[in-house]
């Protein structure tokens, strides 16, 4: 047996070969095997350093099987020139546990997450959402806008970032999808879904600013500590979570939870469940909150299906690692 190695390149070949919507599959069925119990996966693993953080995250569902090892230091752009997340996936085979490719998971991890944006959006937005806010345009928001584009016909986003260049970057890349501009922090929360993908660790998002029907994704938040969302906005909108136990710990709820501003009763379900069919949005005037955490069975099943169709099309090197 042999190690099939893919740099970011042949990972990138094989996502645009598979294509955006057989990723969303992907997502929205390992989200519904969870709720289903149909996986295994321990919790996220994380070890601190003065400037960000490293996560293990393993996982399992049916033949897939691995793990990834991902950082976050979001100080790396300005002062090294290297992407704040960055990440390797070992993906192995579950009879033998030969480890059957390594693959860069940089680029799994910002599709996986857009999918889990677009799967949200496809059961908790109004289905004639036409307007989304963007609340940090960095790479992850290209992502979010693909995937939610591809379950919404979106006719106009609204981009904002502490660094313009940014929203500049994001706009011209939009374009030629629909309509784009940037727009300050306030008005881009005026939107029929609202996406914030920034690594804040205060409220950046104000209650005011919400509307009713409103459904906002919010990714940024993965690590204790993170909140990108007034706390009033969460006591009165129907939470969904990827899952309950590491939402606690590191999701957009984390600090008001801790801080007693919500309690464990308020999470409504997890995104599985709805998918399995748990009622999501009630009403049109529902404003419904995703907290996305990123779980490690998203990264493995893609990983798992560019692996089959790397070996299929030529992709990557294979070496006798063992």
């Amino acid at each position: 047996m042999k190690t099939l190695v893919l740099t970011k390149d042949e990972v990138e070949k094989a996502i645009e070969g598979l294509g955006i919507g057989a990723i969303l599959t992907l997502v929205e069925t390992a989200f519904r095997h969870l709720a289903e119990g149909k996986v295994q996966m321990p919790p996220k693993s994380y070890i601190h350093t003065e400037n960000g953080d490293f996560r293990a995250m393993p996982g399992l569902l049916g033949r897939d099987v691995g793990m990834k090892w991902v950082n976050s230091h979001p100080e790396n752009p300005e002062r090294h020139r290297l992407p704040s997340v960055m990440a390797l996936i070992i993906y192995s085979d579950a009879e033998t546990g030969y480890p059957l490719a390594t693959m860069d998971g940089t680029l799994i991890t910002q599709y996986r997450t857009g999918a889990a944006g677009g799967v949200a959006s496809k059961y908790l937005a109004n289905p004639d959402s036409r307007v989304m806010g963007m609340i940090g345009c960095g790479s992850q928001a290209i992502t979010q806008f693909l995937f939610v584009n591809e379950v919404m016909d979106l006719e106009r986003v609204k981009l904002y970032d502490v660094r313009r260049e940014n929203a500049e970057k994001l706009k011209s890349f939009i374009a030629s999808e629909c309509e784009a501009e940037i727009t300050g922090l306030e008005d881009a929360c005026d939107a029929d879904i609202v996406v914030t993908s920034t690594p804040s660790r205060s409220p950046v998002v104000m209650d005011g600013w919400i509307s009713k029907g409103t459904h906002i994704n919010a990714i940024g938040a993965d690590a204790e500590g993170k909140q990108e969302l007034d706390p009033k906005i969460l006591r009165r909108a129907k939470i969904v979570v990827d899952e309950v136990q590491q939402a606690k710990h590191s999701g957009e709820i984390n600090v008001p939870l801790r801080e007693g501003i919500i309690s464990e009763k308020d999470i409504y379900a997890e995104l599985g469940e709805v998918i399995a069919g748990k009622p999501g949005r009630e009403s049109r005037d529902d404003v419904t909150v995703f907290d996305s955490t990123g779980l490690a069975i998203q990264d493995i099943v893609v990983a798992g299906e560019i692996y089959r169709f790397a070996l299929k099309s030529g992709l990557g090197r294979s070496i006798e690692f063992i």
